[in-house]
This record gives C-alpha cells, structure tokens and sequence, in this order.
C-alpha cells in the first residue's frame, strides 16, 4: 500500500481523479514553478515510487533522474508518448495507460469530424446563425461521405473501429501500419504516400512518439491532393502541421478535421479563417462515461503496483 508521499501527480489530472489521489493515496503534487520543483525534489525526490499523470504532460528523463526509487508511471489516457519511455526501461520503471476504455469515443469522434468536415456542418451552421441563408440563398453543395475512399493510418483498437464504423457507411477502406495486419479484410498500403494517393479522406490513428513524428509528411498530404481530406484524432506530431496548413490555405487540400494540434492549446492562426477546416480542442475521449472509466483504470493500475509491484495495463518499454 502506499505510504505518504510515496505517490505523486504530475500536472493537472481529472478533478475527481486528483481528489481521490490526494484523499485516498496522500499523493503529492509536483510544483509547476520551476524553484519551487527543484526544491521539492530535493527535499522529497528520494520517496516517490509512483508517478500518475497524463499524455499532456508525461515524465521526462531529468524528471526521472530526480525520482531514483521510480518503479510505474501511470498514464491517466492511452498517448503516452510525452513520457520516455526508452528511459523508463533502463531504469527499469514500469508504465501504463489506458487502452480500450476510450476507443468507442474516440472513433466515434474521428467519424463524426469526417462528417463534419466533408459536409461543412460547422460553417453552415455559423451561415445560418449570420442571417446569410436570408440573405444569399442556400448554402454552397459540399462533398458526400457516404461510399468514400478512406484511408486509416494505424489499424490498432481505435483505427479498427473507426473502419468498423465507416464499413457502415459503404466507404473501401484502405491501412498502412509498420506491418500487414493478419487477416485484415482492408487493404494494406505499404507506405503513407501509398496510402494517401489512393483514398478521398486520411485517418490519422497512429499513435504518438518519435517514431511516428512527421509520419504524415508534406509529400503525403501531396499525395492526398486538393481533393482530398485529413482528419486526425491521434497526435499533432503525426502530422508535420506547417506542411498541412500550407496546403488548406493555398487550396492543395480540400479540408481538414483536427482534434490535435503540435503545440496545444496553440493553434495555427491560419486555420481559424477557413470554414473547410473543422477545430476541436483535443476532445476525442471527452465524454463522462469513458473519462470515469479512464480513472477507474488509473487507479486499478496503482493500486496494483502498491501491492504487487505489477500493472494491470502495461505498455511495451
């Protein structure tokens, strides 16, 4: 079980989740201003052997180097790539998060941005709130979802079941993954620019890290064409965002859907002004039912490790 101090929150974690963390576990948080963090991990650095925190903020190595009785990070969300990971299994630091709870939502929110985005339902929604149905008549004819090419890049839980989802809606689907999935009934695409140049719409489900980094690159959104469409719900730094916005403002691309951006809450300026783009604020999995289960999951993950030393969701380090 856990003793004082032995847990700590670093940066800011789901109210109820954070209550819980510091009524039931008497979990520590570490300090934002960077004095009042050195001094607290020189003074409490030595006691802390679990770390819970999320995809926004992760642990890095320094902060590992000042946590020498570290054994489990534990990821409030199924990104994990702001934690190092590589790191952690030199130290033999174990890491979780929280996969399955939040891939309905999250592929339900990738479907309803393509949606969206392919219809414009935003920008005809402000159209109507201005007063301009009124005035200049019917919205412009936008472009059908229903019986498009898609291609999903990363064909794990959340990838897979935005196809399920969009098999319903009569889309081919198309993948590309690090490697062919066995058995797969969607066909394989041996690289992103494959991938790209064959389908109307590119799903980007791959998950984040410096593996993927730039993995939708100025070549694939060129490949995509100024008929096509991005829609991406995993991370911004699949994505090279300067290429993409490029792109959207010069008419190369016929429209984006993004709940991710590459500095968040930061978001290009450019986008702001086109109504072919469709914005949301990292909100794929924000729904009560999937957060409650993602905390749920947290805390099955801690307090496995406070009394067996395992997680009950581990990550590959």
């Amino acid at each position: 079980m856990s003793t004082p101090g032995s847990v700590l929150q670093v940066g800011s974690l789901k109210p109820s989740l954070a209550q819980t963390l510091a009524d039931d576990y008497a979990a520590r948080t570490l300090p934002d201003d960077p004095a009042e963090r050195e001094s607290f991990l020189t003074e409490h650095g030595t006691e802390v052997t679990a770390v819970v925190t999320s995809g926004s903020t992760g642990v890095d190595a320094k902060l590992m180097a000042a946590l020498p009785n570290l054994g489990a990070v534990i990821n409030f969300g199924v990104g994990y790539d702001t934690t190092d990971v590589d790191e952690a299994a030199a130290r033999g630091v174990s890491v979780s998060n929280t996969p399955d709870v939040l891939t309905d939502c999250v592929a339900d929110t990738a479907v309803g941005l393509m949606i969206d985005t392919l219809r414009q339902f935003p920008a005809a929604d402000r159209y109507v709130r201005a007063g301009r149905w009124r005035s200049e008549g019917s919205y412009p004819l936008t472009r059908q979802v229903s019986n498009t090419r898609v291609g999903i890049i990363g064909l794990g839980r959340i990838g897979s079941a935005i196809a399920l989802r969009l098999s319903a809606f009569g889309c081919s689907i198309s993948y590309h993954n690090r490697h062919e999935v066995p058995d797969s009934p969607y066909t394989y695409a041996s690289s992103p620019v494959a991938l790209a140049s064959s389908v109307d719409v590119l799903v980007v489900a791959a998950a984040g890290g410096d593996g993927t980094r730039g993995l939708v690159s100025a070549e694939v959104i060129a490949a995509l064409g100024a008929e096509g469409y991005l829609i991406n719900i995993a991370r911004g730094s699949v994505v090279d965002q300067e290429a993409l916005v490029s792109a959207l403002v010069d008419g190369r691309l016929a429209g984006a859907g993004l709940d991710v951006f590459a500095d968040e809450p930061q978001v290009p300026e450019e986008l702001l002004r086109l109504d072919n783009v469709v914005l949301l604020p990292h909100v794929a999995s924000g729904t009560v039912q999937t957060r409650a289960a993602m905390e749920e999951l947290t805390l099955r993950n801690l307090d496995a490790f406070l009394a067996t030393g395992e997680l009950v969701t581990p990550v590959a380090t």
